[in-house]
């Protein structure tokens, strides 16, 4: 992280210094260390914690197990109906007017349903937060072809 008298800099940004003099927003970019020295900038380690969001409160705090199950188990649902929806209309279509279902739509819509009842029994399975991660940033949904 890039420090000015005392203040973060940040990457993309203009800059004034304390005479007044200004910087472009691409000037920490192009500039090299010796420019950065000379107008007083200091490069320092960034100490930041970073954690994901959606599964803690802080570093080392995870959200509840059950709540977050409860959550991702809607969302997957709710994924699964969006992706189902989007070819409603040929099982419609098949029950209206007897029109022939695709093969490739019956094996892409068997396959949301699998990946669906798949996510659902593993995120109610977990035991631990590291399980539970390991899950729901592996999901698999299919692609219709």
């Amino acid at each position: 992280m890039f420090m000015l008298d005392e203040k973060p800099l940040a990457v993309g940004n203009p800059f004034k210094t304390l005479d007044g003099t200004q910087y472009p927003a691409n000037w920490l970019q192009l500039s090299t260390e010796e420019d950065r020295i000379a107008i007083g900038i200091s490069e320092v380690p960034d100490d930041t914690v970073y954690y994901d969001d959606r599964f803690y409160w802080s570093p080392e705090i995870p959200k509840d197990l059950d709540q977050l199950k409860t959550q991702w188990i809607a969302q997957v649902k709710d994924t699964a109906g969006k992706t189902l929806a989007q070819t409603d209309w040929i099982i419609i279509r098949k029950s209206e007017r007897n029109i022939a279902i695709p093969t490739n739509i019956k094996t892409y819509r068997a396959a949301i349903v699998a990946e669906c009842n798949r996510l659902e029994l593993a995120i109610e399975g977990c035991n631990n937060i590291e399980e539970f991660i390991d899950i729901v940033i592996t999901q698999t949904w299919p692609i219709l072809e």
